[in-house]
């Protein structure tokens, strides 16, 4: 039995996104998302950080708008780097929590709008995403 035959089987590989250094360095150093999305528009984690600082400040529209592109962003990336739709995006790979994160804001600020099927489709996308994502999202 070949290799790729049981490959397939187990279904997709997970799906690791490179890591954003420079993005990473400027938050550590105290710069703000606002400023540093500019320069980084398709940043999934700086669009989700302005998402949870908006839904925080109960801003939930500017919060479902920001999230909404970090999700689009997201999935641009998760495109480019092998993801076909479907598998695993593992919460422990650290350059995926941007993309969960938004996915996670997204959810939320659909629910608060009433947007009707939305808050499951995302729901079921971060369970299958990563079961533990949720838990580790509403942990931080």
């Amino acid at each position: 039995m070949s290799d790729e035959f049981r490959k397939n089987l187990m279904g997709p590989e997970p799906t690791l996104l490179p890591a954003e250094t420079e993005v990473y360095q400027h938050l550590a150093l105290g710069q703000e998302a606002v400023d540093l999305v500019a320069k980084n528009p398709t940043s999934s984690l700086l669009w989700a950080i302005l998402a949870e600082e908006a839904w925080a400040e109960g801003r939930t529209i500017d919060s479902y708008a920001y999230a909404r592109v970090g999700y689009h962003r997201g999935l641009d990336a998760l495109r480019r780097n092998g993801w076909r739709g479907a598998g695993p995006i593992p919460w422990e790979h650290e350059p995926n929590r941007g993309f969960l994160r938004a996915l996670y804001s997204l959810g939320r600020a659909s629910a608060a709008i009433g947007e009707p099927e939305e808050p499951e489709r995302i729901e079921k996308f971060l369970k299958d995403s990563d079961p533990a994502a949720k838990a580790a999202i509403e942990g931080q």
